[in-house]
C-alpha cells in the first residue's frame, strides 16, 4: 500500500470506525497497517466510493479476491472502505484482520484507486498465506512492500512518467521499489536504523515472488 505506510501505535476499534465512514469520515493514518504513498489529492467519498465500486469489477482486482477465496480469505465489498485521510500523502492502506481503506482527498481518477486496491490486495494475500507474518518485524513489512510495489505495477515506467517523476531509465524499475519499501519502512518505529538492512535481506526472494501471479505484470 506502499503500501506504503505502517503505523504500530493502538489502534480504534473497526466497529466505531464504521460509524465515522457514514458521513464523510476521517481517518488517521496511524490506524493503517500498510499505506500506499500517491501523488496529489482530489475525490469525494461518494465519488470515491463509486471508484471502488468500479475497481472490484477490473479484472486485476477481481483476480486477486478470487485467489483470496481460494486461499481462504473471503473478501467482500464492505472489507474496503473510502474515507477522508487527515495526513496528507496517503492513498489508503490496509489495517491487519480489518480491512482496507481509500483515501478520498488523495484520489484524483479511477487509475489511482485501482492502484490502491491492487497495491493493497497483495497484502491482504500476504496476510492470508503466511500465518505468521508480523507486521512488527522489518523485514516481513519490507517483504510484503517489496511484493505490493513489485506485482501491482506501482513503480511502471508509463506511470512515473505521467507523475514527471525523475528517473533513469536504465533500472527504473527496481530503485523505484526500493525508494517506495524505503518511504514506508521509515514510518514504522521497529525499522528505526534497521530499514535498509532489512530491505537488503529479503530483497532477491520478495521481488521473485510473484504469488498469486505467475510472473509479474
Amino acid at each position: 500500500m506502499l503500501f506504503t505506510r505502517v503505523c504500530f501505535k493502538k489502534e480504534q476499534e473497526f466497529q466505531s470506525h464504521q460509524e465515522k465512514l457514514k458521513a464523510e469520515p476521517e481517518m488517521d493514518e496511524n490506524d493503517l497497517s500498510s499505506a500506499y504513498f500517491p501523488r496529489n489529492r482530489g475525490a469525494t467519498v461518494e465519488q470515491c466510493q463509486r471508484m471502488i465500486h468500479k475497481s472490484l469489477l477490473s479484472p486485476q482486482v477481481r483476480f486477486l479476491r478470487e485467489q483470496l477465496e481460494k486461499a481462504g480469505c473471503l473478501v467482500g465489498d464492505n472489507f474496503i472502505k473510502s474515507v477522508k485521510c487527515n495526513e496528507t500523502g496517503i492513498a489508503g492502506g490496509y489495517t491487519k484482520g480489518k480491512g482496507i481503506v481509500v483515501c478520498c482527498n488523495e484520489m484524483e481518477s479511477q487509475d489511482d484507486v485501482d492502484q490502491v486496491l491492487k497495491h493493497e490486495l497483495i497484502h491482504v494475500f500476504d496476510d492470508c498465506r503466511a500465518a505468521n507474518l508480523d507486521w512488527t518485524k522489518c523485514a516481513h513489512h519490507a517483504c510484503s512492500e517489496i511484493r505490493a510495489g513489485h506485482l501491482s505495477g506501482d513503480c511502471h515506467l508509463k506511470r512515473e512518467l505521467l507523475k514527471l517523476t525523475s528517473l533513469k531509465i536504465r533500472g527504473h524499475e527496481q530503485e523505484c521499489i526500493r525508494r517506495r519499501v524505503m518511504k514506508s519502512l521509515s514510518a514504522n518505529p521497529y525499522c528505526y536504523g534497521a530499514a535498509k538492512a532489512a530491505v537488503e535481506s529479503v530483497w532477491d526472494v520478495c521481488y521473485n515472488d510473484t504469488e498469486p501471479y505467475d510472473r509479474a505484470l
